[in-house]
């Protein structure tokens, strides 16, 4: 089960939880059942069912490289969704 961090622009969704419980075995499970929970909740993290340009993923305590793929272990894995930072 994941812990996830609800985005400010996404907290209408979730009636202003910050953090929600959703079950998977990766981040695509995750991200589905995310929109089972919170209807509309797809529409700010997906793009063609990848992840939207210029969002990253933040599972455990890096970014995902794995993408939609990304395992989430058993024991309460945090994923948070922010704004991709680049620079040089």
């Amino acid at each position: 089960m994941a812990r996830v961090f609800i985005p400010q622009p996404m907290r209408k969704l979730t009636d202003g939880k910050i953090d929600v419980q959703i079950p998977g075995k990766n981040l695509r499970e995750v991200i589905d059942n995310l929109e089972k929970a919170f209807p509309g909740a797809a529409d700010y993290i997906l793009k063609d069912g990848e992840l939207k340009p210029g969002l990253a993923a933040i599972v455990g305590e890096q970014a995902t490289r794995q993408g939609m793929l990304h395992k989430i272990d058993d024991d309460a894995t945090e994923v948070h969704f922010l704004p991709a930072i680049a620079g040089g």
